[in-house]
């Protein structure tokens, strides 16, 4: 069934053109992705087609049957209702049973005729189903107290309702629905986003979504359109298939863009020779030179963001915590923490939301004291935070103005000095756009000015409280690169598999209670041993030797000192019988640290080449090789942390 088209649309803002005279369209089941810069007019495409918005030019035809479910960035809800009252907004026969039933419930009348009209039409609707999946997206999503108001949430308890609202409503339509989802994963913990993907894979409903998750896009979309120089592209494949066609289809254009250059000096020279007054032939000839003028005069080159920054030089003392403990009532984050970072760690938080990630990230930075404890940070150490509050600005100014209140010139790496006009561009932010006031930003091109603002600071350690919300598949990419590269201190809260996994050595894994656990691993790892536990749980076997789970604390888990809890001073000691590893795993081990530094190396020297414009063939070739390296490297490092722990 064909389930709606999108027939050359523009759509323009004063100056400056979203996208022009694009067409493409959604079949039952499809699944697609839509990807593109921030500011190119993803979210008001979706808004385009959900009826939101409407387009300059051009149409969107949805077939009769469908019904259309949009999440959008910003959802807008009632904030003198309650989040159940919010939830069951939606006008569709089976809610209205459900809030007939519950207003019934509420009152003080004793109605047997009545009541039983009520469970008739529950039951003729079947709205008891529709009970059985509120409460299971409801679960997944973990939201309670659904009696309070809306005003009452925070920003991501409220996308996450936005999220439980489109996904039932899709529900109550069945399978002919198609669903417009802008950044579903913003605000969710991984087990959520792991929920959601898994969901949606499964479910018989068709989705057009924009994402930056990586991991989440390969594993439910197998369609990509990509919204690039006011143009649409259709790839029918995975992200590594959409990334691989497009570096060919660059390598096309720079080719016929350097032909139609050179047509372009030939007819620029007829046109300069002709005399004014010309045949039908010459009129013909002359509206194709101004065709072919606007081809070239066309920008085909997209500004990249390279980040090399002079970093202030970071001294022997990093930052010391010293059985730290931090409680809001009765919520523990810290207890007895004990941590000394040291030069060029990169640490990844990770836990359930509402553990108190944010909250650490405070302490380190000074926003938040201790209940007790010390935090002494090094007297060189200049920290480069990124928080999840956004922009911030006091009056609205124009973007180039803004920058200039820091700094005029950014400092690099070689010594040299650009401007801040310059330095804007690199960060994908035209000449036109440094001149569009902060209040005009989309909410991507805002974070992506918080992070450079943010490096104009020159920091020596970087605190990312979820740096990706909002941002572009391409500028992630180019920032993984750069902290892939960065030589200082890095510690992030991200719940975007695909960045912890290339960025951070080892993860903080904060499990309540004021637990943390030091995981020396990336994200992928860590999940894959937390299934392994489940699986053991399931399956439980005796193991000789385990030591069994006691009240370790924060400080003895991360630091191997004494637990200063006082419930555990009184427990008996356990202890295990030392394993030793064989030889034959020795030599195992042995190799595999010698072989890991090696494919690591590999690897990067791959990436490097893909920058490098290699002809396409050489490029699948690179593509395939790190593809099959990140398999080998999973596998390999997973056994070096068996031995490792065997040892």
């Amino acid at each position: 069934m064909h389930y709606a088209s999108v027939e050359n649309i523009s759509k323009s803002f004063g100056t400056r053109t979203l996208f022009q005279n694009i067409s493409f369209h959604i079949e039952e089941g499809d699944k697609i992705a839509l990807i593109a810069r921030n500011g190119t007019g993803k979210s008001t495409l979706l808004n385009i087609i959900a009826g939101l918005d409407t387009s300059d030019t051009g149409t969107v035809w949805v077939h009769k049957d469908v019904k259309v479910v949009m999440l959008p960035q910003e959802s807008e809800f009632s904030s003198t209702l309650s989040v159940w009252d919010n939830l069951l907004s939606m006008d569709h026969p089976v809610v209205k049973a459900v809030k007939a039933y519950e207003l019934y419930l509420e009152s003080d009348v004793h109605d047997d005729h009545k009541l039983g009209d009520l469970l008739g039409e529950l039951d003729l609707l079947d709205a008891w189903q529709f009970e059985a999946q509120l409460k299971q997206i409801l679960g997944r999503l973990s939201l309670e107290h659904l009696e309070i108001p809306m005003a009452q949430l925070s920003g991501g308890q409220k996308k996450r309702v936005a999220l439980a609202q489109a996904l039932l409503e899709a529900q109550l339509h069945g399978p002919q629905t198609l669903m417009l989802l802008d950044e579903p994963t913003n605000h969710l913990d991984v087990n959520m986003i792991e929920w959601l993907q898994e969901y949606l894979s499964a479910a018989r409903v068709t989705v057009l979504l924009v994402t930056h998750d990586r991991y989440f896009l390969d594993n439910v979309c197998s369609e990509m359109i990509e919204l690039d120089g006011s143009h649409a592209y259709v790839y029918n494949g995975d992200y590594d298939f959409f990334l691989t066609q497009k570096a060919a289809r660059a390598e096309n254009d720079a080719a016929t863009g350097q032909k139609n250059k050179n047509l372009f000096r030939k007819e620029l020279e007829w046109m300069r020779k002709q005399p004014k007054a010309r045949t039908t032939k010459s009129r013909s000839r002359e509206d194709t030179f101004y065709a072919l003028e606007e081809k070239v005069k066309q920008r085909t080159d997209t500004a990249e963001l390279t980040l090399q920054g002079k970093m202030t030089r970071l001294g022997g003392k990093i930052i010391e915590l010293k059985k730290v403990y931090k409680s809001f009532g009765e919520l523990v984050i810290l207890k007895a923490f004990d941590y000394t970072f040291k030069r060029g760690e990169r640490i990844g938080i990770v836990g359930k939301n509402g553990v108190g990630k944010s909250t650490f990230l405070r302490l380190l930075l000074g926003l938040e004291k201790p209940d007790s404890g010390k935090i002494n940070p090094g007297e060189t150490v200049v920290f480069g935070h990124f928080s999840q509050e956004g922009l911030q600005w006091k009056e609205d100014m124009r973007v180039i103005e803004y920058v200039k209140t820091m700094a005029e010139f950014f400092p690099l790496a070689d010594g040299t000095k650009i401007g801040a006009g310059k330095f804007l561009e690199m960060f994908g932010f035209t000449a036109e756009q440094q001149y569009t006031y902060l209040s005009k930003l989309s909410g991507g091109e805002k974070r992506r000015l918080q992070l450079l603002t943010l490096l104009f600071r020159n920091p020596n350690f970087l605190i990312l409280d979820e740096p990706t919300n909002d941002l572009d598949l391409q500028t992630l990419r180019i920032l993984e690169d750069f902290l892939v590269d960065f030589s200082g201190c890095l510690l992030i809260v991200s719940h975007d598999r695909y960045f912890m996994d290339r960025v951070v050595d080892h993860l903080f894994v904060f499990e309540g209670e004021g637990q943390v656990r030091d995981f020396p691993g990336n994200y992928t790892q860590y999940r894959q041993k937390e299934k392994e536990t489940e699986a053991q749980k399931k399956n439980p076997k005796e193991i000789k030797g385990e030591v069994p789970k006691s009240t370790i604390t924060a400080g003895s888990l991360l630091t191997g000192e004494p637990s200063a809890d006082p419930a555990s001073a009184n427990a008996a000691p356990v202890t295990a019988k030392a394993v030793k590893l064989s030889y034959k795993e020795k030599r195992e081990f042995e190799q595999l640290e010698q072989e890991i530094p090696q494919l690591e190396k590999e690897k990067g020297d791959l990436e490097f080449k893909l920058n490098g414009g290699l002809p396409y063939e050489a490029l699948q070739q690179c593509s395939n090789r790190i593809l099959e390296i990140i398999a080998l490297l999973g596998d390999k490092e997973l056994r070096w942390l068996e031995l490792s722990e065997k040892q």
